[in-house]
């Protein structure tokens, strides 16, 4: 089956939000056995996006339309599709009760023009959104290519692809071989390195096959068999995986397109009923808010300290003014106190602690980059000295996952 994905919105055209969702699109739709022939993004001009869905029809079984989905006047996919394909726009009576009911929990009015969300094809089937107010639509024409309509947030997108795109794309096209995929999750190596140490399993592949993409921080590899029985793709991706774990398993912490680091901590801790807290300067609390991103992370973090001067350090973890003045706070003596007092404080099983120089600017005479990580219990305190590099965003960035990865090591022993 041939797919074709077309990204609306003008603003990604200008290139003032990155085109997340076509990536996403594209490797969802593969892992379901539909291959993406073509990508488009179009602004949000109906005269270009019916040119577009023109060629499209030509040379697609399936075409992914997100974005454009909402109440302004520049959200204009569904109308236009539905025009597209002679088929009359009505409310969906579910959307339309979440749209009453959301503006009625903030106590505001609701616009008229917020009612165009609930609008769906008459013929077609409705998509239902868990974390937002549009309402998706899945159209299959008689003797043309099918239509799905997604909204452009990716955090709307993303939930309504997995709980109600994917059960019916199954549904409408069943197929005798199907894709099995596995994603797995690598934090302290990067993507050239992972490469070259599985080299020769890339350059031999063929069924099943493996490619590696790098994230912010981390890199994952997409494992890929096509089969015909499912038992047996599984048996394979279970034999590729652990040749790649006997190289890389080190660096190895879960699986998952919609997994993390953090996810994996706070289950860790949570299987261990075990606690953290944590003390930060350089990141700013941003392990800490990380954290509590989790759901159910109010189980294992019971709260922390976010100490930017030394007067706070002082202050607010009770560390001996002295100590700091003799070794500074970019030191080992201030991670680990730091990280000693913050466990005796808010009583947890561990602390973190976080300090260094972010930059641009250096600090104490040293360099931007530099990063005490330390990491304490009741009875024990250990402390890393790291040298990031790139911006000040990717340096903060890099001292929170690597917290992370070194409390998930922790955990796993």
């Amino acid at each position: 089956m041939k797919a074709e994905i077309i990204a609306v919105g003008t603003e990604i055209l200008l290139g003032q939000i990155n085109n997340t969702n076509t990536t996403f699109l594209a490797e969802e739709l593969a892992g379901l056995g539909m291959e993406v022939y073509y990508q488009s993004v179009v602004g949000d001009n109906p005269k270009r996006l019916e040119e577009v869905l023109n060629l499209a029809d030509q040379r697609s079984d399936l075409i992914v339309l997100c974005g454009g989905l909402g109440p302004t006047d520049d959200d204009l996919t569904k109308q236009v599709t539905a025009e597209h394909v002679k088929e009359e726009l009505v409310f969906d009576e579910r959307g339309y009760q979440n749209l009453l009911a959301f503006f009625e929990k903030r106590e505001r009015p609701m616009t008229e023009n917020n009612r165009l969300q609930a609008l769906v094809f008459k013929d077609g089937e409705s998509l239902q959104n868990s974390t937002g107010l549009a309402v998706g639509i899945f159209y299959q024409s008689e003797n043309g290519p099918s239509y799905l309509l997604l909204p452009g947030p990716p955090n709307e997108l993303k939930p309504m692809f997995f709980n109600e795109a994917i059960p019916l794309l199954k549904r409408h096209f069943q197929q005798d071989e199907q894709l099995i995929s596995r994603v797995l999750r690598f934090y302290g190596i990067g993507e050239s390195e992972l490469v070259t140490k599985l080299a020769d399993l890339i350059k031999q592949q063929t069924n099943p096959t493996l490619a590696s993409y790098a994230k912010p921080n981390e890199v994952t590899l997409r494992l890929t068999v096509n089969t015909l029985d499912e038992s047996e793709g599984k048996q394979k991706l279970d034999q590729l995986e652990k040749e790649i774990l006997s190289r890389v398993g080190d660096f190895f912490y879960g699986y998952g397109e919609n997994n993390s680091l953090a996810q994996v901590v706070v289950r860790l801790l949570k299987e261990n009923r075990q606690t953290v807290s944590a003390a930060e300067s350089l990141t700013a609390g941003s392990f800490q808010a990380l954290l509590g991103s989790i759901p159910g992370a109010s189980a294992v973090y019971p709260g922390g300290f976010v100490t930017y001067s030394e007067e706070t350090k002082a202050q607010f973890l009770e560390i001996d003014a002295t100590l700091l003045k003799k070794y500074g706070t970019v030191s080992k003596e201030c991670a680990e106190a730091m990280a000693q007092q913050a466990q005796k404080l808010a009583g947890s099983d561990f602390a973190l602690s976080f300090t260094g120089v972010a930059g641009p600017d250096s600090l104490e005479g040293q360099k931007a980059g530099t990063v005490w990580i330390a990491i304490a219990t009741k009875n024990h305190v250990e402390s890393h000295l790291y040298h990031f590099n790139r911006d000040r965003n990717y340096i903060r960035n890099s001292a929170v996952m690597t917290g992370l990865d070194l409390l998930r090591r922790k955990l796993i022993k």
